[in-house]
């Protein structure tokens, strides 16, 4: 059987027209973009080219695109450098209670370390944070709040354009950690109302290695490395003209395909679903029914821990994750669900099935054939197993 690959929220493999264009830039046209001579002014041709391509995807200006080497740098970058502006006047954050870990350890730190002041803002058991749960929250101090627009590991979709206005009648800037979500849904940052925003290449088939700021005009941000006056000053070093010229042309193709894959998407992982449920018992779906991601199914199998699923099904040469590939071969159950309310029993047999654009029915049945009998195996191996005494 050919490899199964159901783990596309933890990357996805390189279009190859997103190759073509890239190996130019790899091989003879080769210059630094901050040269001054045709070497460099051709490279920086290229770079000022996919910045006006990226800021038209999310309808922003180029000068507002931010390069940086992907989704955690630039959330990092939106979170610190925001709080070390505005620290003199304002030093409270708010975050999302179920965050990916580059905004959550990056306001942790700031907390622990830098003595701001955080708060969490709390979701339900869908994992959707409410507007009114964050008015209760912010208050003049607030510099920034901070919350995804859809989950890394649920799929959940947030209502960021109400987050957004409470959170600026209070005067505090408003952060999007939109990773997930660009290429896969419509993501306007003036519908949404944010002042930063966070994409990466690697999620949309695109390289690794390559992501985006957007930085609304007038925001001030303080860089958190030094060495040269790249970006506006804002983020030092040899500019990545292959990766920004890569991320541009996968955004492209997004923008040609993305109606045809979230439909297509949709229906697939919908049937995924309702088939797991319906014909392995104990099994809970943690993703929620409406308001997510098209390509995203996170379910627990109670009785059974993740990773022993993960390894069974790699055998079978089907690939899935627990969560965060930033946070695979933990232990603890996730940070997410359990911020969800969802109990550490049921947590800890979660899997996450991410799908793509080369996934079909026939591959999810193949999954389906041979997930009922592990599940069923790994139960009777387990003292946790469901109505086991």
């Amino acid at each position: 059987m050919v490899p199964i690959y159901l783990d596309h929220n933890a990357t996805t493999p390189v279009d190859p027209a997103v190759v073509d264009v890239m190996l130019p830039y790899m091989g003879s046209t080769f210059g630094n973009a901050s040269s001054v001579h045709q070497f460099g002014r051709t490279a920086k041709v290229a770079l000022e080219r996919s910045r006006e391509q990226i800021a038209a995807f999310i309808n922003c200006e180029p000068s507002e695109i931010m390069f940086t080497s992907g989704g955690t740098e630039s959330d990092n970058l939106a979170v610190m450098g925001i709080a070390y502006a505005n620290r003199e006047r304002r030093n409270h954050l708010i975050v999302g209670a179920a965050e990916h870990h580059a905004v959550f350890e990056s306001a942790e730190f700031l907390h622990q370390k830098e003595r701001f002041d955080l708060d969490l803002l709390p979701v339900d058991r869908e994992g959707f944070s409410s507007p009114k749960g964050l008015a209760e929250l912010v208050t003049d101090r607030t510099a920034l709040v901070s919350v995804m627009q859809a989950n890394n590991e649920t799929g959940a979709i947030q209502d960021i354009q109400a987050l957004a206005q409470v959170a600026h009648e209070r005067g505090a800037l408003m952060h999007s950690d939109a990773v997930q979500a660009v290429g896969k849904i419509n993501v306007d940052v003036k519908d949404l109302g944010v002042d930063l925003l966070s994409l990466t290449g690697h999620k949309i088939y695109g390289p690794k290695g390559i992501g985006a700021l957007f930085v609304k005009q007038g925001v001030r941000i303080r860089p958190l490395f030094y060495g040269g006056s790249h970006e506006k000053k804002r983020r030092p070093g040899t500019e990545n003209v292959a990766g920004a010229v890569g991320l541009a042309k996968a955004l492209e193709i997004a923008s040609q395909r993305m109606k045809q894959d979230e439909g297509s998407l949709r229906k697939l992982t919908n049937y995924f679903i309702d088939a797991v449920l319906g014909r392995i018992p104990d099994t809970v779906l943690n993703s929620p029914r409406a308001n997510r991601l098209p390509q995203t199914a996170n379910i627990s199998f109670k009785g059974v821990q993740g990773e022993p699923i993960i390894l069974s099904l790699d055998m079978e040469n089907i690939a899935v994750a627990s969560g965060s590939a930033c946070t695979s071969g933990a232990t603890e159950p996730s940070h997410v669900l359990t911020a969800m309310g969802i109990p550490p029993e049921i947590a800890l047999g979660a899997i996450r099935f991410s799908l793509g654009r080369t996934t079909t029915k026939e591959q999810l049945d193949h999954v389906l054939a041979v997930l009922g009998p592990i599940i069923e195996r790994l139960r009777a191996m387990s003292p946790s197993r469901p109505g086991h005494a």
